[in-house]
């Protein structure tokens, strides 16, 4: 049986490993046990982070709303309700474009909802 020499295929492995850890301080980034455990805990962060951006800007959304509510005098929950039981279908993020760029908009739509 031949003889499998593994160099190469270590060499390739390493080499991309180093590709993505570039930037890293010090020896976590160009000795492979250390930067292996960095990138690892890296791309945990990334993948907690992608799922805390997507509640962190719901409840942005939701602040803004509930501030341009209330200088309709409603409250955001008030709001909300008024505007499922008008069978308004508007997502929150459309409701705080409303709410920031076009006043006037949400304005007509708080007129609409408290009919």
């Amino acid at each position: 049986m031949s003889r499998v020499k593994r160099g190469v295929t270590a060499h390739r492995r390493h080499k991309r490993l180093f590709k993505q850890t570039k930037g890293f301080w010090g020896q976590r980034s160009n000795i492979y046990k250390r930067a292996h455990e960095t990138l690892m805990r890296a791309l945990r962060f990334a993948y907690v982070g992608r799922r805390l951006r997507k509640r962190d800007f719901r409840r942005l959304f939701i602040t803004r709303i509930n501030a341009a509510a209330r200088q309709h005098s409603l409250s955001y929950s008030v709001f909300t309700n008024l505007l499922k039981l008008a069978d308004v279908k508007i997502n929150r993020k459309m409701l705080s474009q409303l709410a920031i760029f076009e006043p006037d908009a949400f304005g007509s739509l708080v007129k609409l909802v408290k009919r």
